[in-house]
């Protein structure tokens, strides 16, 4: 099994090595937990992979001065085609749905981001079309051979791994970034709920440097 390295200091040790090729992994966690950072170094990490961010919240300026912060070097990549970030309004998921395999086809994108899920529920009320449209999103994903990363936002204080109840059923991995409360202060904590590899099963430390996201492979959150 071919594996795609995240670009994450610490995590490929605790995943088993990295994301197995074509997979689709989907990465929850409450607001301000990192979940954007987390996925442009995911496109941004070193290699010859080629790599699409698709938002349907943040701008385009602001991924780009997000990135910036911790010297993930979006304008050269978008420069040598290795890299696009792109910005839709989620009114009419099929005709986006459409762009973004276009864009895949087109750049030869082997790494995509979905920026969020949790947005969509914005835009469609009813249930039943969010579900759908959820899942021809990851079958188009899948069609496509792409590595892909599923945000989505969880609410605090709940116990999910999604918001919408369906994406860690239909995805390869899950990955659950969490601020847990440890003697008398929130620390942050990465736990990889599911993967098809020999994965840690433990809560590990992770923390939000200048250079993004590193995670401690030989600690783990004793959570009480």
């Amino acid at each position: 099994m071919e594996k795609v390295k995240t670009g994450i200091p610490g995590l490929d040790e605790i995943i088993g090595g990295g994301i197995p090729e074509n997979d689709l992994v989907l990465l929850s966690g409450v607001c301000g937990a990192g979940k954007t950072i987390f996925s442009l170094q995911f496109l941004c990490s070193e290699g010859k992979d080629t790599g699409i961010y698709v938002s349907f919240e943040d701008e385009i300026q602001q991924l780009k001065s997000t990135a910036g912060m911790f010297k993930l070097d979006v304008e050269k990549l978008e420069k040598s085609r290795k890299l696009k970030l792109l910005k839709y309004d989620p009114f009419k998921l099929e005709d986006i749905i459409e762009m973004i395999e276009n864009n895949i086809r087109t750049m030869k994108a082997k790494r995509v981001v979905i920026d969020s899920i949790s947005a969509l529920g914005l835009f469609v009320k009813d249930a039943a079309d969010l579900r759908r449209m959820i899942l021809q999103m990851i079958t188009m994903l899948r069609k496509n051979n792409c590595t892909s990363i599923l945000v989505s936002e969880i609410l605090s204080g709940r116990d999910s791994l999604s918001r919408f109840h369906v994406e860690e059923f239909v995805s390869d991995g899950v990955i659950l970034l969490r601020n847990i409360f440890i003697a008398d202060e929130y620390r942050r904590g990465i736990t990889i709920w599911k993967m098809r590899t020999n994965h840690s099963r433990k809560v590990h430390p992770y923390r939000i440097t200048n250079r993004g996201i590193v995670v401690y492979p030989k600690d783990a959150l004793t959570i009480k």
